[in-house]
């Protein structure tokens, strides 16, 4: 492994920790965490008291998405909070894991607010 790519995965771990810690997560404020990828954008919301994936949404498979990155990520946003209204689920703690709040994590956290989330 080169220096430069350690130096980057040490910094994006660091981030990562550093951010989880600051997550007020409890069984009435699920997490609502993010991953996007060169091509695809997923969100899902879990519930770390029992380890388990209450709701997800996801750009695989979806010929719906749109086309630019930024545009499948406010899909995704919409979607998640159309699908976590229907499970009852208003409030959630958003955990953008190592990405920076900007750009598509925006885009995909402001759309999920329009569309009902609270965070």
């Amino acid at each position: 492994m080169s220096n430069r790519l350690h130096v980057v995965k040490t910094r994006t771990l660091a981030r990562d920790r550093r951010v989880k810690q600051t997550l007020t997560v409890s069984a009435d404020r699920p997490r609502l965490t993010v991953s996007i990828s060169n091509r695809h954008v997923l969100a899902q919301i879990i519930d770390d008291t029992k380890h388990h994936t209450l709701v997800f949404a996801t750009t695989v498979g979806a010929k719906n998405a749109g086309k630019t990155m930024t545009e499948r990520a406010v899909w995704v946003g919409t979607e998640v909070a159309k699908k976590a209204k229907v499970k009852k689920i208003t409030k959630v703690a958003f955990d953008r894991n190592s990405h920076l709040y900007h750009g598509r994590v925006k885009a995909l956290a402001d759309a999920a607010r329009e569309a009902g989330l609270e965070f």
